[in-house]
């Protein structure tokens, strides 16, 4: 992971989630010169026990699935691995030490009667250092040490041979110069940077996931005390219809139709119980690691700029500048072009020129035998030239045009993605923008469908009207505030889609928190 990346995420983790959350649209719209309009609640329910319950933040949320997010755990190996890819790619270019040992016998006897048999043993020990250099030089130095006896004894008798050479072999041709030799380290470098990127889009999405779970914890609970403020009007309505049957106002049509509009309102509250469990297991599940029975404090919609929208400028550059995505597939077209080096340099024949310098020395003892390799007369030297060509070559220039076909390819793609991107961005600002006007006209219906079922209350208080129209306007009541809370969602959804592909879902909350701490 890029260091920038590393702080940030730890930093967040490492907070205190004593601070409310940043409002979603502040990061990329500008602030409207008049106050924001506050949007009408959306039931009028009476306190309850539950409103005692701490609140959980939108950011403590955050921090908790960059935490655990069993995801994020598993992603996070991804450029650990990429970084070693490096160490790996460099692994040909590190000096190669090397060392071998022998020891051996031979008799040889002859046929005529009396002659001896001749017997020699010989033991050796080599020593040397291989140096490969970005340049296609390759350097080495060895020395050996050999022990040899033979019965009948020769002059020297055990005699001892050292030797010391150094070498060196240049490439002219293939793999000269350090562009090609360098290729594979400067793929892997390229290949640690796309695996950060990757890792960092694995971060928005989850980013993106909590808030959308958030806020969909935050519409079924309050969905559920919409339910529930029905069901009291429902039960209220009943037992109003009973008492003015009994007095002869109301008949039993009207005693029926307000049994049965509890019974509705009671199957739409089981249903929105069941809501709020699903909603609370998908958010634990994306902030925690088997925690689904841990309780889950007050969650709530954040406080929108109504007057505010996104530019779709602002929100494109931002996207070019930080979306993993696409960023990541422009790392990809270097990756290729030097996959296109690497082919052309594999299609060269391969001509080197070598050169080699030699010292050595025999003595009877180990402790003089190095002193004579270093004697004037002692020497050897050689030069070399080796040459070889692939007879038609047409496997190699077969690679060399696979990687150019490939870099077309992956360039068209490329532009494909950044036309999708922009596309992608102008629909998620228009998103914004409608989601924007959506939730005021949702909390103007509302507040009318408040007023419709007031008035339509007190007509059939007065005798003036039907258990049936106030079941009615109950019903559209309910229906325009679940329709309030169902905009406000896809106000907050839309933002968080829009800042996903900005690139900028989690750099909010780390702005939101250097703020705080200032």
């Amino acid at each position: 992971m890029s260091q920038p990346l590393r702080r940030l995420v730890l930093t967040l983790c490492l907070s205190l989630p004593a601070v409310g959350a940043l409002p979603a649209q502040e990061a990329s719209t500008p602030a409207p010169a008049s106050a924001p309009e506050t949007a009408p609640a959306a039931v009028a329910v009476a306190p309850t026990p539950a409103a005692a319950e701490s609140e959980l933040t939108l950011k403590e949320c955050v921090i908790r699935a960059l935490h655990k997010n069993f995801d994020l755990d598993i992603g996070r190996y991804n450029p650990e691995i990429a970084k070693d890819a490096i160490e790996v790619s460099k692994g040909a270019y590190e000096a190669q030490i090397s060392a071998t040992s022998s020891y051996g016998e031979s008799k040889t006897g002859f046929s005529a009667v009396g002659d001896p048999t001749v017997s020699s043993t010989t033991g050796d020990v080599r020593v040397g250092v291989t140096q490969q250099l970005y340049t296609g030089t390759s350097l080495s130095a060895t020395t050996s040490l050999i022990r040899s006896s033979t019965n009948p004894a020769l002059i020297f008798n055990p005699a001892y041979n050292a030797d010391l050479t150094l070498a060196a072999r240049q490439s002219l041709l293939r793999g000269f110069g350090t562009e090609a030799n360098k290729a594979p380290i400067e793929r892997a470098k390229l290949g640690f940077d796309r695996a950060n990127l990757d890792y960092q889009g694995q971060i928005l999405q989850v980013v993106q996931a909590t808030e959308n779970a958030y806020f969909n914890l935050a519409f079924a609970r309050e969905d559920l005390a919409v339910k529930t403020f029905s069901l009291t009007l429902a039960e209220r309505l009943f037992d109003e219809a009973k008492t003015r049957r009994q007095t002869g106002v109301a008949t039993d049509l009207d005693v029926l139709t307000g049994e049965v509009g509890v019974a509705n309102a009671r199957r739409s509250l089981v249903q929105a119980e069941q809501a709020v469990k699903d909603r609370q297991d998908a958010l634990l599940a994306l902030i925690g690691q088997f925690e689904l029975d841990a309780p889950v404090g007050k969650v709530k919609f954040l406080d929108f700029l109504m007057d505010a929208s996104p530019v779709y400028v602002s929100s494109l550059e931002l996207a070019k500048q930080h979306q993993p995505e696409y960023l990541s597939a422009k790392a990809a077209i270097e990756q290729y072009k030097l996959d296109i080096k690497v082919a052309h340099d594999s299609a060269k024949a391969d001509l080197s020129v070598g050169a080699a310098v030699g010292l050595n020395g025999k003595n009877r003892s180990t402790g003089n035998v190095y002193g004579d390799v270093f004697d004037a007369d002692n020497n050897s030297w050689q030069v070399d030239v080796a040459f070889t060509y692939p007879w038609g070559r047409g496997a190699e220039r077969a690679r060399e045009r696979q990687s150019r076909s490939t870099l077309n390819r992956e360039e068209a793609r490329l532009r494909q993605l950044e036309q999708s991107l922009e596309v992608n961005v102008r629909s998620a600002v228009r998103s914004v923008e409608t989601n924007i006007e959506s939730a005021k006209i949702a909390a103007l219906a509302s507040s009318l469908s408040e007023k419709q079922y007031e008035l339509e209350k007190a007509r059939f208080d007065a005798g003036l009207s039907t258990s049936r129209r106030v079941l009615e306007a109950q019903d559209d009541l309910e229906t325009a505030r679940v329709a309030e809370l169902d905009a406000k969602v896809a106000l907050h959804v839309s933002v968080a889609a829009l800042h996903r592909l900005e690139g900028t879902g989690l750099a909010r909350y780390a702005a939101e928190m250097e703020n705080a701490q200032k």
